[in-house]
């Protein structure tokens, strides 16, 4: 498949290679793309947003107080903003264990999420939860599975629903690529291409399924050429190129409220914390350190800075004070988080189904 007019090729797991994407320029397609300054700058703030509410979490979480598992998108940030800014609020997010940015770039408040790793009773889902089960309902996230594709059906479920009630609510699906190694990935394409159901497939192929390297696990790594065989559109997608990926996620998204059927988005990209909790995987000898080091050279975030700077969009002042800004916001979103009172110990019972003798 192609993507912004750029053909896929083959790539090793491990290896370094980074040309992915349009031949264009990012300022170049900032121009051309006739967005708003406005929007940019919302989605380089939600980006910062993401990165610094888990680096908040990786500065903390070595008190011990924070007992839920935790699974980091640094690095990522730029796909769960690209693909959610071209969301309406009623709009369905399905998606994985890893789901902090989802959850933040759909508008989910960061002081619950706080709150739900912290086992709180002001968490999203009462403490219930932690991080791998987020459920904001306010703003279109009905549940996440951290069963390795799990969200993928839900969200051609909700997406069948819509279809039948003739509405435009659209579903999306945010999965990693150790997700496309199960059936029901192929069973999900395969229904939602009959019925041509209204749903964004997004991959987040970051080329690892815990430590099992993409290499290891398929005959090739073009994940977006899984479309071709539900004659669906496909493309692959540098996943660190907000702007490209806000592009493309726009078309799919328009498709599936114009009732033109689902797409698949293959996003690529490098987390760089290990597959769970604050530490790096190189540092367990699960993945290479130069690896890490070639994709923090080509940070999302950095990436945008830098073209907003050079568009004229934003300026240096400026950016220091959305960093203020968010700072302040996450300092305050924690504090609060640590004084919300845990759940009394009848609660357990709450909420969840349960059949008594």
């Amino acid at each position: 498949m192609e993507a912004n007019g750029v053909k896929s090729k083959s790539r090793r797991a491990d290896s370094a290679d980074l040309s992915i994407g349009p031949h264009d320029t990012m300022e170049q397609r900032v121009s051309n793309m006739n967005t708003s300054s406005a929007t940019l700058v919302e989605i380089l703030r939600k980006m910062m947003l993401i990165r610094m509410f888990e680096e908040k979490i990786v500065d903390v979480y070595g008190v011990q107080d924070m007992k839920t598992p935790v699974h980091l998108s640094i690095g990522q940030e730029a796909i769960a903003v690209g693909v959610c800014e071209n969301l309406e609020t009623n709009d369905y997010v399905f998606t994985t264990h890893r789901s902090h940015g989802h959850g933040l770039a759909k508008g989910a408040d960061p002081g619950k999420l706080y709150a739900e790793f912290y086992g709180r009773i002001d968490g999203y889902c009462k403490g219930k939860g932690g991080s791998m089960h987020l459920s904001v309902p306010e703003v279109g996230i009905h549940g996440t599975s951290a069963i390795v594709g799990g969200g993928i059906p839900l969200a051609v479920g909700t997406a069948l629903a819509s279809s039948m009630r003739g509405d435009e609510r659209v579903s999306v699906s945010f999965f990693g690529d150790g997700a496309v190694d199960e059936g029901v990935f192929h069973e999900s394409l395969n229904f939602a291409a009959l019925k041509k159901l209204p749903v964004v497939f997004v991959c987040e192929n970051n080329f690892y399924a815990v430590s099992s390297p993409i290499s290891a696990r398929q005959p090739h790594d073009d994940i977006a050429r899984r479309a071709e065989g539900y004659n669906i559109p496909g493309f692959r997608l540098d996943g660190n190129d907000a702007i490209a990926v806000y592009h493309a996620a726009g078309q799919a998204v328009k498709r599936a409220r114009n009732k033109e059927g689902p797409t698949l988005l293959e996003c690529r990209t490098y987390r760089w914390k290990g597959h769970v909790g604050p530490d790096c995987d190189y540092e367990n000898g699960c993945r290479p350190r130069f690896e890490l080091d070639d994709w923090m050279d080509r940070c999302p975030i950095e990436i945008l800075k830098k073209s907003l700077v050079r568009t004229g969009i934003m300026n240096g002042i400026q950016i220091q004070a959305l960093v203020g800004e968010i700072h302040g916001q996450l300092n305050s979103a924690l504090e609060w988080a640590k004084r919300s009172p845990y759940p009394n110990k009848s609660d357990v019972f709450k909420d969840v189904f349960f059949k008594g003798k």
